[in-house]
Order: structure tokens, then sequence, then C-alpha cells
């Protein structure tokens, strides 16, 4: 035992030196199978650096291949090399596969996809399942042509910007803008059940030449019943994005300062407000203010008392005088605006007959 030890010892540590290297080489097929294969090892990560590397590895085996036949005539040299050769050919074959299932049929769904599922950590064969739904067809709509006619279309599909902009429009006013990769008519789409049928209330025209995808409304909710996924995706995006509609309509509120008001305020939702029809002289342009029709304000003792305040806002614990009253400015906080300075806003809600019509 110990004198095989000792041997192995020898053979490892006290290895005979070259008297001397030899002038031969081993041929061209040799050296450029090496040089090949240096260069495969220069690839990089992911599907696309692995084809790199496999694709000069390939022909790099090759010519090794090819070597220990014809110049070694070594049999292990040649089973060696060429068993190398065969699973790097299997791996590009994979590779291949692999890109073909999960590329995407046209440049403009892959842009779409990053700029937009991609973020969302939407996976390939997901948004293939969506672009599946509208059949991978991009629209087109050139300038001028309208998308929508309010009260005429049909709410029958939900439609997603790609390039171009679109205005919104009501009664020949305009609203706001929808830009690329902004839903066209995602508040109609959430105003109806799967089961309801409605008209649109805007009018949408292209104002430059757009591109656009569309599904249709059964085989969309076709797909979200089968898919919970897809459906709280739609639903997340769905209501960004009519989010994003609603804050573009409150840039259109300025009083004459320039003071931009905000929707969400309680003193500009008693402003807004539309009165009740019941209510005589009155008028959802008025704000809910009844006037004299002399032009002169009535007395706090001669307004109604739920014009002063909406019921969920008041306190019965709080004495009436330190309640709030739309008509005692309070500085210059933008809560404490007063009507005259509201009913100037052009293209405010004051020139439409409700809340409602403004909105949409």
């Amino acid at each position: 035992m110990d004198s095989n030890n000792s041997t192995l010892e020898d053979h490892l540590l006290y290895a005979p030196i070259c008297n001397g290297w030899t002038n031969n080489t081993e041929g061209a097929l040799y050296q450029l199978g090496n040089t090949i294969l240096f260069l495969g090892y220069m690839g990089g990560s992911g599907a696309y650096g692995c084809l790199f590397i496999f694709g000069f590895l390939s022909p790099a085996f090759l010519c090794l291949t090819l070597w220990g036949w014809m110049t070694m005539c070594g049999l292990d040299v040649l089973s060696w090399n060429g068993l190398l050769l065969f699973v790097c050919l299997i791996q590009i074959s994979h590779l291949l596969f692999r890109l073909h299932q999960e590329g995407l049929p046209s440049e403009e769904l892959t842009s779409l996809y990053q700029a937009v599922y991609l973020p969302l950590g939407v996976p390939v064969h997901v948004f293939k399942q969506i672009a599946g739904a509208f059949e991978n067809k991009v629209v087109e709509l050139k300038a001028g042509e309208t998308y929508a006619v309010e009260g005429k279309t049909s709410i029958d599909q939900l439609s997603f910007l790609l390039s171009g902009r679109i205005n919104v429009s009501l009664e020949g006013q305009f609203l706001h803008y929808i830009h690329r990769h902004q839903f066209l008519d995602s508040p109609e789409w959430e105003s109806l059940r799967p089961n309801e049928e409605g008209k649109f209330q805007v009018t949408l025209t292209a104002e430059e030449d757009s591109r656009y995808i569309t599904w249709r409304r059964r085989r969309l909710y076709l797909l979200m019943s089968k898919e919970r996924y897809i459906a709280r995706l739609f639903a997340v995006m769905l209501g960004y994005d009519i989010a994003e509609k609603l804050y573009n309509l409150n840039n259109k509120l300025y009083i004459k300062s320039g003071v931009l008001l905000d929707i969400r305020l309680p003193s500009l939702y008693h402003v807004l407000a539309p009165s009740s029809q019941g209510s005589e002289g009155g008028s959802g342009s008025d704000g809910g203010l009844i006037k004299d029709p002399k032009g002169e304000d009535p007395s706090p003792e001669d307004q109604p008392s739920d014009v002063s305040q909406p019921e969920h806002w008041r306190d019965p614990e709080k004495p009436t005088s330190d309640r709030w009253d739309p008509e005692l400015p309070s500085g210059e906080d933008s809560t404490s605006l007063v009507l005259e300075d509201f009913a100037d806003v052009a293209g405010s809600l004051m020139d439409y007959g409700s809340e409602r019509e403004y909105l949409r």
C-alpha cells in the first residue's frame, strides 16, 4: 500500500521533464478549431448569449473532430469531439425553438409588451393570450376620422392606443386628449355590465394618424372569465387609465386668479353640486344657490338648510356658527372660493347641465 502511494507521489511530483520541444504543429484544423473555441466563450448571458456561444462551439468541435479523424487517427479524440458537437447542435435547436415560442408576431406588439406589460411583470405567454384575443391585429385611424360619435356608436369593444393622439369632445367642446398607451373607451367599458348595452356619450376624433388594438367585448369577457390573472390585470390598467382621464379634466378647472382647483375639495363639490329638480329658479349652472329675482343674494334664513352644507359633512354635535359657510371666504385657500370666481371659469362644469355630463 505504501509502495503504491509513493509511486503515485513520484508520478505527480517527479514527472519526467520534456527533453525538448518539437517543431511540428498539429495542423490547420486543430488551430482553427481552438481559435473558434476561444471566440465562442466570449458570449454573454440570456437566450441570445447562449445561442452565440453554442453557435461558435459547434464549428469548433467539428474542426477538432476532423482533426482527430484525419491527423491524430485517434478513436478517443474523434469520439469525444463528435459527442460534444452533437450536444451543441441539440442545444442550438432547443434555443431556436424557445425563441420561436416566445417571439411576438410584429414590432409594434413587441414594443407594446416591453413598454406596458413587461414593467408589470406579465409573462410573455400571458401577453400572447391577450394578443390572441384581438387576433394580433393593429387598426389604423387617419387624422380627422372618428372612432366614436356621441349618442350613436355602440359600446361593444375596448381599444388601446399604440400611437397618435385622440381628441375627446362633448357637444363640440373639447374635454381632453388620449395619448399613446392609453385606453380609448375605458369609462364606457366600466360603466356597463357584461350583459348591458349602451352608447358613447362623447365623440372621439383622431387628432393625427393613429394606430390602436381593439378587443371585442364578448371575447375579452370570455378570456377574463377563464383567466383570473388577466382579469385582475385589466382591472388595474383600466382603473389607472380612468384616474388619469379624471385628472386631465381637473386641469381645466381654473379661476380668475389662476389657482388650480381640485375636484376632491369639499368646497368645490358644494359649488359644483347641481340643484334638485324641484327647486324653482335653480339650475345646475347656479350650483344649487337660489338668487333673488333682482339679482341679489337672499339672506341666510331664506335659503334651504341643505344648501349651506351637504348632509354627510355636517357634525350634529358642532354648533351651527362654526360650520363652513360657502359665502364667507376665509383667506386665500382654494377651499374658500366664492361662487363668483368659479362662475367665470371657461370650460367648467357650469357650462354643462350636470356633473355627469362634465365628467363624461
